[in-house]
């Protein structure tokens, strides 16, 4: 599958020209690039030979996708009384932007010529919404239109020629299922061996609590971070006093971050980059250039078996940095409901761990281990 790198960070950090300058610096180590960019990081000037610049328009495949929709549904419409919105009538309502990006991303990391997608993604926390969205609501359609709709479609050609307009039930379970079928597509890609993250922040205190989070809410996904891009060094040795103590506090940063991914460093170009020329400067950083797939270890929820010392079966949940105090844990039915922070998933557990109830859970270096003791009613027994 082709490599995917999403670059996200906080607000005004320099993302999309950190997207561009990655994008670039591949196309410089003779790699075939996508860079999916919802701004411009060449400010219109030539786009090197090689990387492909595809425009997102959320508004046009918003008007798009709602038009078709309309036009699937026009039986049902006119059986209800309704009429049609016209094509000048629809405007982009909030959240098709991430819609729109998602599916560019789909498009992309399936399209021949390409190795390489570098996707200019929201801020930190919007950015972990939009991932989320593809396996959130295929859980959604899965509980609202359950498999078992299947025992009824023999019936629905009988009501459809009674009622002489197709069902409503038909409509909507068709839509439904094409609609599941492209949110796994994008699913497959955000969870894929070759996706990682790249963050983007300028060093300093604020950062640091927003990378923080940022980590959590990745570890809480599974979503491997490929490095950091430390944007906007000042030089160290400058002259100036004041330079000079942004560079400390710079510096102090860097030193004082826990064991983590990588720094990539990119200096201040004591500008605002604008234009190829400045995103050339910046994709000669050391490091810029990302490396081959594979390189970012995902996290990785293990169950430990520990029946013949403990009798329990461990969850263990990677969590860098979390706090107890942030932690929420609810077992609901066949799911588990974790919230870490402002972050919350909800997963199915294992099979396993189904026949069993949780008797603890512990916080411990960065873990979250979730004790299951199997129920003897439904756990098998040895004879």
């Amino acid at each position: 599958m082709t490599q995917v790198l999403l670059v996200t960070g906080p607000g005004g950090a320099g993302r999309s020209t950190i997207a561009g300058a990655t994008a670039l610096a591949a196309v410089r180590a003779g790699r075939r690039a996508v860079l999916l960019s919802a701004a411009d990081p060449f400010h219109g000037g030539p786009v090197p030979e090689g990387l492909h610049t595809p425009r997102l328009d959320s508004g046009a495949e918003f008007r798009s996708e709602l038009a078709a929709l309309q036009d699937r549904g026009a039986a049902l419409i006119g059986m209800l009384g309704g009429r049609p919105l016209g094509a000048e009538e629809l405007t982009e309502l909030p959240g098709a932007e991430q819609f729109a990006l998602l599916r560019a991303l789909r498009r992309a990391a399936s399209a021949p010529g390409a190795d390489l997608v570098v996707v200019d993604m929201p801020p930190l926390h919007q950015a972990l919404t939009t991932l989320a969205l593809p396996a959130q609501l295929r859980r959604y359609l899965a509980r609202l239109l359950p498999a078992e709709r299947q025992a009824a479609r023999a019936l629905r050609p009988v009501l459809a020629q009674l009622a002489g307009v197709p069902m409503p039930a038909q409509w909507l379970y068709e839509a439904a299922a094409r609609w599941d079928a492209e949110l796994a597509a994008v699913q497959a890609v955000v969870e894929a061996g070759t996706t990682a993250v790249r963050l983007v922040a300028e060093p300093g205190p604020a950062a640091d609590a927003a990378l923080r989070t940022a980590v959590l809410g990745l570890a809480l996904y599974e979503l491997p971070v490929l490095d950091l891009v430390a944007n906007r060094l000042v030089p160290r040795d400058s002259a100036d006093s004041w330079v000079a103590g942004i560079a400390a506090r710079q510096d102090a940063f860097l030193a004082a971050r826990d064991p983590g991914p990588p720094v990539v460093r990119a200096a201040h170009l004591g500008r605002d980059p604008r234009g190829p020329e400045d995103l050339a400067l910046l994709a000669a950083a050391p490091g810029m250039a990302p490396p081959a797939p594979g390189t970012a270890d995902r996290p990785r929820w293990g169950v430990e078996d520990r029946l013949a010392a403990d009798g329990v079966l461990v969850w263990a949940i990677p969590l860098p940095r979390a706090r107890k105090s942030e932690l929420d844990l609810i077992r609901r039915g066949d799911e588990l409901v974790l919230a870490v922070g402002p972050h919350r998933r909800i997963v199915a557990l294992p099979a396993a761990l189904r026949r069993c109830t949780v008797s603890g859970a512990a916080l411990d270096e960065g873990v979250l281990r979730v004790r299951f003791t199997p129920d003897p009613q439904q756990w098998p027994r040895a004879r």
